[in-house]
């Protein structure tokens, strides 16, 4: 009777360490996607292309796991302490894989090579983690319920890292701090591990309980460079951007607002979108063209341009009677309206009672709405990805029109004509495609060059010669006659319809932009 009892009581103690270690199977699988995808993230930041980047680190990540997967054959002995410190190893790499590359990259280390070399390090010893924990739990039940257990939990691992990642994660802590929080689980699954798992000898388990403080370590170490990530994240972008004003990691993107020479910058994803020193000259060429074009302004929708700064120059115009600006990204306006050196440069534009700030995605906003402007104007960042390549299409354009009233006037920025020429023909391709008349100008903008734009109506229209009705700084009379003049290495050449089917603008913006990066 006694001895069933300790049975039982043997059997329950290894059925909950059974459980306990199919938790592990989770964390591992949940923590090695965060990997994955935070190293893509960190990769598209700082080298543009997320496309390229995300199925470049997934293919060779992928590949890595395979590899890890083969090479645990090879481990004859002492499994229990190999799966240990392959934890361990996987909590300093991947945990401190971010701000490594990020450092890496600011101070000119061989980029690429450092890339892939983490996404394999990484992708071996994540790869290695499973197989080797289920030849530990292969003696505690059948072949078959270990298979289905294990791969169930980490699916579902896999589901979380996912969710995780883009929901709370990111947005909440950025990329460097989410690595390292994903390296305090690996190696606190490996310090829990050197209780669960037992010794298959004396030696065994007696190196088992010495891994014990390397652990320890590790959490303190890893910690030390949580609490330090930061810092240690503005000094690498402090070395490429100059003195920082503000940073913040937001669902969609990096936003540095940086002090250069005494001007101001604000960097998406480390791309500049303005300079203090001549954002006057992109955002006056961007506006007033465009307002002059239309019969009469009263009701104007900006999508983007969420620094309020375009929004500055609509309402220099009197008869604006509302703006509704669409931005997809909340930290952004926040930013414009909130921060002192932004709002006194936008002149507290989206604090003004007229404008409606809205953020949500452009497209779906609009697809949804029912409202009438006589002015739309789209201020969206270049499309150096799919998501916003969205917003140079047939479709987009098609819904635009449909809200922009019979007399109204529609305005984007299409690129530099100069430096991404199919691209800016690309631009002025699409929206033609979807019945609008457009005429093609450019400014010069000293930050970014020869740059282009577009006003487009429903029925041909001159080009706007003369804008007396608000004050400039940088166009009259004779500098709006020289907007439409194209020199010859701007002038048209052939180029693709961008649609959501074919996205062909993205390919083409990044090819032609690389040349100059």
């Amino acid at each position: 009777m006694f001895g069933r009892a300790e049975t039982n009581a043997g059997a329950g103690r290894n059925t909950a360490r059974s459980s306990a270690l199919f938790g592990i199977v989770l964390v591992i699988a949940t923590a090695g996607l965060i990997y994955e995808l935070a190293i893509a993230a960190v990769a598209s930041y700082l080298l543009g292309d997320t496309v390229t980047q995300f199925s470049l680190v997934i293919g060779v990540y992928l590949s890595a796991l395979g590899l890890g997967a083969y090479l645990s054959r090879y481990v004859d002995r002492d499994v229990t302490i190999t799966f240990v410190r392959v934890e361990f190893a996987t909590a300093l790499i991947g945990g401190l894989s971010v701000i490594g590359l990020e450092l890496g990259f600011s101070f000119g280390a061989p980029f690429r090579v450092l890339l892939l070399l983490t996404v394999l390090v990484v992708g071996v010893l994540v790869g290695l983690e499973l197989p080797l924990l289920m030849r530990i739990l292969e003696q505690r039940m059948t072949f078959r319920d270990l298979i289905a257990r294990a791969l169930g939990f980490d699916y579902i691992g896999a589901l979380l890292g996912s969710l995780g990642f883009s929901l709370w994660l990111l947005p909440q802590f950025g990329l460097a701090q989410t690595a390292l929080i994903c390296g305090l689980l690996n190696v606190s699954v490996g310090l829990v591990s050197t209780w669960l798992l037992v010794g298959q000898t004396p030696e065994e388990s007696r190196s088992l309980r010495g891994l014990r403080w390397l652990g320890l370590v590790l959490i303190a170490g890893l910690g030390t460079v949580l609490w330090m990530a930061e810092p240690l994240t503005r000094l690498g972008e402090r070395q490429i951007f100059g003195d920082i004003v503000h940073a913040v990691q937001s669902p969609y993107q990096r936003i540095l607002v940086t002090n250069r020479k005494g001007n101001l910058n604000l960097f998406l994803n480390g791309r500049l979108q303005f300079s203090s020193s001549d954002e006057v000259r992109y955002h006056e060429a961007l506006v007033h063209p465009v307002l002059a074009a239309a019969t009469q302004a009263r009701h104007v929708f900006v999508g983007g341009g969420g620094d309020g700064l375009a929004v500055r120059e609509i309402l220099k115009w009197k008869t604006v009677e509302s703006v509704t600006l669409v931005d997809i990204d909340s930290a952004i306006t926040r930013l414009a309206s909130t921060q002192s050196q932004l709002v006194r440069l936008n002149r507290q534009s989206l604090l003004d009672k007229r404008v409606h700030v809205v953020n949500a995605d452009a497209m779906i906003y609009l697809a949804s709405a029912n409202d009438i402007y006589d002015v739309i104007l789209l201020d969206f960042p270049d499309p150096t990805q799919l998501a916003l390549g969205k917003l140079y299409t047939t479709q987009f354009y098609a819904i635009v029109r449909n809200h922009l009233s019979p007399a109204g006037a529609l305005g984007v920025q299409c690129t530099s004509p100069l430096l991404t020429r199919q691209s800016f023909w690309s631009i002025i391709s699409t929206l033609e495609a979807v019945g609008l008349k457009v005429i093609p100008y450019r400014a010069f903008v000293p930050s970014f060059g020869d740059w282009g734009f577009a006003v487009a109506r429903r029925e041909s229209f001159e080009f706007p010669r003369n804008v007396t009705l608000v004050p400039m700084a940088t166009l009259d009379r004779d500098t709006l006659r020289e907007l439409t003049v194209m020199p010859i290495d701007t002038q048209r050449i052939p180029a693709r319809v961008n649609s959501l089917n074919n996205q062909a603008l993205v390919a083409v913006y990044l090819k032609e932009s690389a040349r100059f990066e």
